[in-house]
Formats: structure tokens, sequence, C-alpha cells
């Protein structure tokens, strides 16, 4: 059987096209450097994320942060887990020690269903991230709302000194 130009061609095509081979040795190459790059990258340290408008205070303390809710006091704004609960402004002018919005967000994540035993102890202490300019008394308003609201662990955030 003769075949014309055009299936020779198409035939050619199908040939080639089943021989694909696929160099699996680069491909592992990569994976074995993106798994060392991660395990490198993962270190023992635990930071909190600090935001740009709160100047922690320098200590010299060496205990490891533990995950709990951070409460976030800079000069202008009071903040739980990243979302705005009240201003400063406001709470300065406030008679009261205690700041019911803050108090409403506390009590609300103290009430969550903690998945695991062992976390159930973690879950009523609170860090408090604050701007190392802010007046005690304003601090004080946050440490008795904290306190209100069954959170009695208090830890504050620090920075680490360098050198020492």
């Amino acid at each position: 059987m003769k075949l014309t130009p055009l299936q020779k061609r198409a035939e050619r095509k199908n040939r080639n096209q089943t021989m694909v081979d696929m160099n699996l040795v680069s491909l592992i190459d990569v994976f074995t450097i993106l798994i060392f790059f991660l395990l490198s990258s993962a270190s023992g340290v635990e930071l909190l994320a600090s935001p740009k408008a709160v100047k922690l205070p320098v200590s010299t303390a060496e205990k490891a942060p533990v995950e709990t809710v951070v409460v976030v006091v800079s000069e202008t704004d009071i903040l739980v887990d990243g979302r705005r609960v009240a201003s400063v402004p406001e709470v300065m002018a406030a008679q009261s020690d205690l700041i019911a919005p803050l108090k409403d967000e506390l009590d609300l994540l103290a009430n969550r269903q903690v998945i695991r035993k062992e976390n159930e102890a973690q879950n009523k202490a609170v860090t408090i991230m604050a701007d190392k300019a802010i007046p005690y008394s304003l601090l004080r308003k946050v440490m008795v709302t904290s306190a209100r609201a069954n959170f009695a662990d208090v830890s504050f955030a620090v920075r680490k000194k360098d050198g020492t």
C-alpha cells in the first residue's frame, strides 16, 4: 500500500508524539533543594508580627513567646488579633477602667470551642503589644479589661535586646 505524502507526514507526527522522554533526575534535584530550603528556613524562634505603628520596649528576656490572643495598643487604636475594637482617644476620655468593646471581643474569643484539650490553658492568656510611649493609665485600662474578661495570664510583647 502506497502512502501519500500527507499520510506519511501524519504517521511521522504520531510516531514522534509517542516518544516522549521525561528526565526525572532534574525534577528530583529541584524537589530536594526545595525541601532543604524549607527545612533550613523553619527555625525554632517564634516571632510575633509587630505593626509598624507600635514601637516595642527593649528587654533581655530569654523566654520564647507563646501563641495567645494578641491585643495591640498603638497611639491611635486598640486591636485584637488584627481587628480594630476601639480608638485610644475615646478610651482615654472615658472615666471607667473597663473598655467595653475590648471586653466584648475578649469574651467572644474566650467562648470559642477548644479543639485540643492541651490548648485549654493557653485559651485564657493574652499578650499585650503596646507602644512604649503610651501612658500607663491606658495600659492599666487594657489590663483591667483583660482581667474582667477572665484573661488573667497577661504577657507583654517586647523586642529582644541585641548584643546581650
